[in-house]
Parts: C-alpha cells; sequence; structure tokens
C-alpha cells in the first residue's frame, strides 16, 4: 500500500516527492557524495525520477 500512495505521489505532486526524496538522499549514510549526486539528478526527471529511487535506489519519502 505505501508503494502505491509513494508512486501516486511521485506521479501527481513530484514537487513534494522530489524534496522529500532530496531530504532521504542527503540522510542516507550508505551513499558516497557521487552517488548522492547523482540520484539527486534522477529523481528530478519528473514523474519517473522519484518511482526509480524508491524501486532501484532502495528509498523511500518517510
Amino acid at each position: 500500500m505505501k508503494l502505491i500512495v509513494e508512486i501516486l505521489l511521485a506521479i501527481f505532486l513530484h514537487p513534494v516527492a522530489f524534496i522529500l526524496c532530496v531530504i532521504d538522499i542527503v540522510n542516507r549514510q550508505d551513499l558516497s557524495g557521487a552517488w548522492k549526486v547523482l540520484w539527486i539528478i534522477i529523481t528530478f526527471v519528473w514523474g519517473i525520477g522519484p518511482i526509480l529511487y524508491v524501486l532501484l535506489g532502495r528509498g523511500k519519502f518517510w
């Protein structure tokens, strides 16, 4: 259920999803600086970026 809510949030409210992703990316200790920058760039892509972060990057919105 949480994944469905995150996908809908990423599609319809991308600015909110992007900010939540950036907060999560910055606070992650398992990523180096280059990976953090790369994931921030990827999540900027409208709709699909945050979904990729959640599915492939082991990320979360909250």
